[in-house]
């Protein structure tokens, strides 16, 4: 790489792709990652000639393009109501009875982990070698069916 007075647009563009880059990891937004993609494309158009005014708007284009139909579906997938993490996802999970498990006490494997465990209906008894589906979790306590 040359000195800053010497150097060719794919540089430019490669450099402000690493700004742009280093802004999605800083903020991790979506925001600085489709402008990243648009740099990109301009550097490498410029590394295979392409004047500026074949840049600009190739930078333009596909920046919009990214964040028109790629961010969307980007943030629906982090952040979707679909997404559960935590205690939330155990949720609907299937768990083995490892003690007796009735409406007060007992013990479940759950995600390869022991769980203190009641079941949701008052009634309901589950023993030890039974399957059973997680209703809810209650703190520490897995509520099964």
């Amino acid at each position: 790489m040359g000195s800053v007075a010497t150097l060719h647009s794919w540089e430019w563009w490669l450099l402000a792709a690493v700004l742009l880059l280093l802004g999605e990891a800083a903020t991790n937004a979506l925001v600085f990652l489709m402008p990243f993609g648009g740099a990109v494309v301009a550097a490498v158009l410029a590394a295979f000639g392409v004047p500026w005014y074949g840049q600009l708007p190739a930078f333009a284009v596909v920046t919009i393009g990214l964040l028109a139909f790629l961010r969307p579906v980007a943030v629906r997938r982090q952040a979707g109501p679909g997404l559960r993490t935590g205690a939330a996802a155990l949720v609907g999970q299937e768990a083995l009875v490892t003690e007796r498990v009735d409406a007060h006490r007992g013990r479940i494997r759950l995600d390869g982990q022991i769980w203190s465990a009641r079941t949701l209906d008052s009634e309901g008894v589950f023993e030890a070698g039974e399957a059973v589906h997680v209703a809810a979790i209650d703190g520490a306590t897995a509520v099964v069916v």
